[in-house]
């Protein structure tokens, strides 16, 4: 097709029309994004309430639809499996069937469910993705088309750091145990502790009196929780906080260079919500000159990314954006990414690296340098999409924010992936586990009779990964609209709004905002778990199902109308597990990948 006319918008979808057909689980979140990103729907000749898609649907199933200003329609399906046959029908079994369960529930010794629909929500993001990468396409003179995902890719993608690990050549480095954060002061105060500096560590404990011990012993689980999940910290560190009041451990974190945060209640949040967009658009200069038309299966084909990340959030924003069909350049310091040989290893690399950057092509920068940052210039010229995830400030004290690369390239697409998004008045560290005390996430990741603790499992880095792919979609849409550059911001606090935004809700409405006591808790077997469907765990839970084989165990529940699948209690398994047969491969390294979360078609 040709090209749609370059035009004024200020929105990546102005102008365009968008229908929706579907349960609200699944058609939510990708609804509010598009309209957040200017489509609407025209009804009787003018703009209002969004539209419905002709057809039926079996719940398990949505479609999403978008077409106008020029663009042919561009379709989307989503559903909670890619194998409707797989026995995953809702959130609870697509957590349960994806390790989502497992990993989580490995601080508890036991797997738990998410009490929020982290799966949906994921999914959701990663067809908006898909939506966007096809307009794209349509806008370099490809053809329309159609994307499909699905909720068991997004929670095979959310799980793929931890399924890697599980099957590296070698073990883990750290523990795998029960137990970890939060600890809780002598007045009652639950917070989460953050530093990357063993220095830092050390000093806040012995200002509270730990014993030299339990501080050496405590600091590898901590350093690793990201990894493993979990943090067995010695029990006289839980015991240390709980003896100073909640002023005294703050003292001891300001004088040590260790930041803690206090568990916020959802409530808490609910009230100081401002109601912004998870990602916000600047667009600044022109002289963009649009590419040839891509595969339709590789939407950005042809494209320059120039990935500086550290950690989790932009390496996966930048793995996406390869996957679909991007060239991705990784600017590492000298001597390279340190997180290469961060254990487990397959043929002698990190197996989590791999997860998030196998395939790209990695260049050494110094960029604490004159020639460094030149050289990064050099590249920048070049490139369509700069990305990172660095501290604030760092960018503008390096004479590489947005308005320095503009200045050698007014068509790129700048894009910052961050903690707050400056949103947050005196915010702590913007880290994943601190974003989750300080937005209520962990009250909303356990329901009521669980006391309130962010997951260990990486929420907000993966989710925040997502939304800054997303973010970067729609940034090259309104560059191939407008011919002009633009600067891309999201943030893990925009990751956790999204998360928490039913539980939001809830709180607004004055309502409880957690979910009831048992919400998604599997029921034990003989011989490990299962996990009944949302809406008919209360039936579930009257069977006592302790004493069958779970094969057994769940057909007696099938017998009785009741949907179920089996809890996959060790990511490993899922190389065999026949509800994902074929999905999972091994790379040119022998590290597990999960597939692509979206096709095209």
């Amino acid at each position: 097709m040709a090209s749609p006319a370059v035009t004024r918008t200020v929105r990546p979808l102005e102008g365009l029309h968008l229908a929706a057909s579907g349960p609200p689980g699944l058609t939510g979140l990708v609804v509010e994004h598009l309209g957040l990103l200017g489509a609407g729907t025209r009804v009787h000749g003018g703009v209002g309430a969004r539209a419905e898609l002709p057809g039926p649907s079996d719940g398990r199933t949505a479609h999403i639809a978008l077409s106008g200003r020029g663009f042919g329609r561009q379709d989307a399906s989503v559903g909670w499996a890619a194998d409707p046959a797989s026995g995953m029908r809702d959130e609870a079994t697509v957590q349960a069937a994806t390790g989502i369960m497992a990993v989580h529930g490995r601080r508890d010794g036991a797997p738990r469910g998410l009490a929020v629909d982290y799966a949906a929500t994921a999914m959701g993001v990663l067809a908006v993705q898909g939506l966007l990468a096809g307009l794209l396409a349509q806008a370099r003179g490809g053809p329309a088309g159609r994307v499909d995902t699905s909720a068991d890719r997004a929670g095979l993608l959310a799980v793929s750091q931890y399924l890697a690990a599980a099957g590296a050549d070698e073990g883990e480095a750290a523990e795998l145990a029960p137990g970890g954060p939060p600890f809780t002061s002598a007045d009652g105060c639950p917070f989460e502790l953050e530093t990357l500096d063993p220095g830092a560590w050390a000093a806040f404990w012995r200002a509270l009196d730990a014993p030299a011990d339990a501080i050496r012993a405590g600091w590898r689980p901590f350093q690793f929780r990201y990894a493993t999940a979990c943090a067995p910290f010695p029990p006289a560190l839980h015991t240390t906080t709980r003896s100073h009041p909640w002023q005294r451990i703050e003292a001891a974190a300001a004088t040590s260079g260790a930041e803690v945060c206090r568990l916020r209640t959802l409530a808490e949040r609910a009230a100081e919500h401002d109601g912004a967009a998870p990602w916000s658009f600047a667009p600044y200069g022109s002289g963009h000159r649009p590419l040839a038309a891509p595969p339709a299966a590789r939407p950005l084909a042809g494209l320059t990314v120039l990935e500086a990340g550290r950690r989790i959030q932009a390496p996966l924003a930048a793995h996406l954006l390869g996957r679909l069909g991007a060239d991705v350049v990784r600017i590492e310091p000298p001597g390279g990414d340190p997180l290469r040989g961060m254990p487990p290893a397959c043929s002698g690399i990190s197996a989590r690296w791999l997860a998030l950057n196998r395939g790209k092509q990695a260049v050494e920068v110094d960029i604490k340098s004159a020639a460094g940052r030149r050289r990064l210039r050099e590249m920048t010229a070049e490139a369509d999409v700069f990305l990172h995830n660095w501290a604030p400030g760092k960018a503008a004290g390096l004479g590489l924010d947005s308005g320095d690369l503009a200045a050698v390239n007014p068509a790129l697409v700048y894009a910052y992936t961050g903690g707050w998004a400056d949103r947050i008045p005196d915010p702590p560290m913007g880290t994943d586990f601190m974003v989750q005390a300080r937005t209520g996430v962990g009250e909303a990741v356990r329901p009521q009779d669980e006391a309130p603790a962010p997951s260990l499992m990486t929420l907000l880095d993966v989710l925040g990964g997502l939304m800054g792919a997303e973010a970067v979609l729609a940034g090259l849409l309104l560059r191939e609209r407008t011919g002009a550059g633009v600067r891309v911001d999201s943030s893990l606090l925009g990751a956790a709004d999204a998360l928490t935004a039913p539980a939001l809700r809830r709180a607004h409405r004055g309502g409880a905002p957690r979910r009831p006591a048992g919400f998604r808790r599997p029921l034990r077997t003989a011989d490990g778990w299962i996990a009944p469907t949302d809406t008919c765990a209360a039936a579930a839970a009257a069977y006592d199902l302790r004493a069958l084989p779970t094969g057994e165990a769940l057909a007696q529940l099938r017998d009785h109308g009741l949907p179920a699948t089996a809890v996959t209690t060790d990511p490993a398994d899922l190389h065999h597990d026949p509800r994902f047969t074929g999905s999972i491969s091994r790379d040119a390294h022998g590290a597990p990948a999960v597939p692509d979360p979206w096709s095209f078609a």
